[in-house]
């Protein structure tokens, strides 16, 4: 908690900043009324901010120098995080700020934000007017040069011609790969609809020289707009950065939300926006895909997955434009659109492949969000598995409240299990993967349709009570052996439903891994309700702040936080070689445990979990789809640490071919998944659609192999009776 010493500084830096900001004390003073506005709201966004966060996060960390120099860092790679505007003299002019960030915070004086984005600014015109003299000529491609990719392996460089140096090596690399590209520039994806090309008698007018001078300009182009984004930033979002860096000093989920970013947020939650549905995230200069929502065009789509990062938005015949270095949320306006208009995305998968995506902008298809299910079966036994896909923990809370009812997840797998088991099943698969979580009421509630009674998790407040939810509902749904399938991007209450399953030993758990492991839970603050001082409206819209209040914990005493759940029978998995997971994130919650609850277990049935995992690696062995995934993980990981690019015209051509070879190999399963998609429209076709994915995919077919063995070895565990 916090110390004596540290309550009675707050209380001396509260007086100074209602000082400072009634009468405009501080950085503020010599500003013009614009600026002195946009200073003055900093310093009220600050003192709320930091109350806040030392208030009510779960941590109860303070904003000292430690929480200082953490913030200090992040900022500095939201600020130039490719290293390629500043230099290092630069960088040690601001490190002197990375242990006053605390006092900065208390007193409102954001002078680390003044000189951040004067640094940024003026070398950011250097750098531009440097760009543009190395684009004006051609390059060699024919040298025998490499440029460092990653940009923890590089520091800032030390003068202007070593930084022209870098740069000539990053422009040569993208006017390389754009010359190289340019025939197939507007060349869609397969199954894609095709976009405007060029007439083939014009592009047998270019010469050479044409096609090189173009590549250079397209990726003039592209700076362009990234330089004039520094050249127009506005006060308020140079402040951004530095809350954002603040917060995430907490923990990666706790954030500042700018109150576009939170209209963002209750448009999400509302479910009304006509996009994509898509959610979006910067990430080291880059648009990178939080999650898809389920049911959206995106969902439907299929291409579009977590982890993607997307690099140019365009529309009809338009030219792209490139997004690389834009706020997230100017990309979301270009994203945006209406019902019924096509966005053309063109985004970079985790290993590298390049892939253009057509989405129709709709609104969520309902339908689509909810629990799913499935009998398949097994064309070598003949026998029947239950499949149900849990796309996310739904419900309406609203319609609860009033007692009108309202469809919830829980309802839905309760009616796929009873009809499913009509149809003279041997096992039950339930599909987690890609389930980012939702209501923790129906995960418990979704639990105790396989168990008797018992705690199901527990919850930890910021402080310290740890209550335990559980199910008392007597009644068992299905008592026949169950599988769970999970992936990296199954996370929060997925974990928890997983989590107790495997502790009672009542489920096996199938994936790659591990899963995401986010066991924390945020609530939103809007600020503009919480202002802790009068006379102070003309400051709104403040925006929000997303804060972690709370942490789960299994049954069996250790968080899902950052560890995740860790499967019975590891399978490949495509996205192995991806560093996606809480256990990647800057500052991610530590895993921790608390004191275990008394349960009782499933009772034994069938072989153990190491005779199982030991019959399962034979079949992984020989599964064409599965050692798909196996060799495209591989691939994926060595190309990952092969973060030193040719910049030889030879070297380029032979990696666009391979990726080009890759993408139309295409392995069986993205993330586990059946690529299987349908333009179905009727009820009959969708529910065909679905089962021909369901039987298709690597996981579900070694889910009903699993599921064998158990019933195989004993019969009676497809029907058990539990006291």
């Amino acid at each position: 908690m916090p110390s004596m010493k540290h309550n009675l500084l707050k209380r001396f830096f509260i007086f100074s900043f209602l000082f400072s900001l009634l009468f405009g004390a501080g950085h503020a003073q010599g500003l013009d009324q614009p600026a002195k506005y946009e200073a003055n709201r900093a310093k009220l966004l600050s003192y709320m901010i930091r109350e806040r966060l030392e208030t009510n996060h779960f941590s109860h960390k303070i904003i000292d120098d430690t929480v200082s120099e953490a913030a200090f860092g992040l900022y500095l790679k939201q600020l130039d995080f490719q290293k390629t505007i500043l230099l290092q003299e630069d960088v040690e002019k601001l490190r002197k700020y990375s242990k006053l960030i605390d006092e900065e915070m208390n007193s409102g004086k954001l002078e680390l934000v003044v000189a951040g984005s004067a640094a940024l600014s003026a070398r950011a015109a250097v750098v531009y007017e440097m760009v543009k003299e190395i684009l004006s000529t051609d390059f060699d491609f024919s040298t025998k040069e490499f440029i460092e990719t990653d940009v923890e392996k590089i520091d800032y460089c030390k003068t202007d011609s070593e930084l022209r140096e870098r740069w000539r090596k990053l422009l040569k690399y993208q006017v390389l790969r754009q010359y190289l590209n340019q025939p197939e520039e507007h060349a869609p994806v397969a199954g894609a609809a095709p976009t405007p090309t060029k007439k083939p008698e014009d592009k047998k007018q270019q010469t050479d020289e044409d096609l090189r001078k173009a590549a250079r300009n397209k990726v003039l182009k592209t700076y362009d707009q990234f330089f004039s984004r520094i050249a127009q930033e506005k006060e308020a979002e140079s402040y951004e950065r530095i809350f954002t860096a603040v917060t995430h000093a907490f923990d990666p989920h706790t954030d500042y939300m700018p109150p576009m970013n939170k209209e963002d947020f209750d448009i999400s939650m509302s479910g009304s926006l006509e996009g994509i549905g898509a959610t979006l995230k910067e990430d080291e200069n880059h648009i990178k895909v939080v999650s898809i929502i389920a049911g959206s065009p995106a969902f439907r789509q299929g291409q579009l997955q977590s982890e993607d990062i997307i690099l140019k938005v365009g529309e009809g015949a338009s030219e792209p434009i490139d997004i690389i270095g834009m706020r997230v949320k100017d990309a979301v306006k270009l994203i945006r659109g209406k019902k019924g208009t096509e966005v053309i995305l063109t985004i970079s998968k985790p290993d590298g492949k390049i892939l253009i995506i057509p989405i129709v902008r709709d609104i969520i298809q309902i339908e689509e969000t909810f629990v799913k299910g499935t009998a398949i079966k097994n064309e070598k036994t003949g026998d029947n598995f239950g499949y149900i896909k849990v796309p996310s923990f739904y419900r309406d809370f609203e319609k609860t409240r009033n007692g009108s009812g309202g469809r919830n997840s829980t309802d839905d797998v309760e009616a796929e299990l009873n009809n499913l088991k009509s149809q003279n099943i041997k096992g039950m698969i339930i599909d987690l993967r890609n389930n980012g979580g939702g209501a923790l009421t129906d995960a418990v509630k979704i639990a105790g349709l396989f168990i008797k009674t018992g705690p199901v998790v527990q919850v930890k407040n910021s402080g310290g009570k740890t209550t335990t939810l559980a199910d008392y509902d007597p009644d068992i749904n299905y008592t026949g052996p169950v599988v769970i399938l999970v992936n990296r991007l199954s996370a929060s209450a997925s974990e928890i439903l997983a989590g107790a399953l495997q502790d009672y030993s009542r489920a096996v758990i199938i994936g790659g891994e591990h899963t995401h492991g986010k066991g924390t839970v945020q609530t939103i603050i809007d600020l503009d309700n919480n202002i802790p001082f009068q006379n102070m409206d003309e400051y709104k819209p403040l925006g929000a702040l997303k804060l972690t209040i709370q942490k789960f914990y299994r049954i069996s005493g250790g968080s899902t936080q950052y560890r995740g759940v860790v499967p019975d029978l590891v399978l490949p998995d495509v996205m192995s070689g991806l560093k996606t997971g809480e256990q990647y994130l800057d500052f991610a919650m530590p895993w921790d445990t608390v004191k275990p609850v008394s349960f009782t277990k499933w009772p034994k049935c069938g072989p153990d979990i190491t005779e199982l995992r030991g019959k399962s690696l034979k079949r992984v062995a020989s599964d064409q789809g599965l050692i798909d995934m196996k060799t495209e993980s591989i691939r994926f990981e060595e190309k990952k640490k092969n973060t030193l690019k040719s910049l030889n015209i030879d070297d380029v051509r032979k990696e666009i071919e391979e990726a080009r070879k890759q993408t139309e190999k295409d392995p069986e399963a993205s993330h586990g998944h059946a690529k299987t998609k349908s333009e179905a429209k009727t009820p009959e076709e969708k529910k065909e659609a679905f089962l021909k994915e369901a039987s298709a995919d690597a996981y579900v077919r070694e889910a009903m192999s699993v599921i064998e063995d158990i019933i195989t070895a004993d019969p009676s565990c497809i029907s058990i009776t539990v006291n």
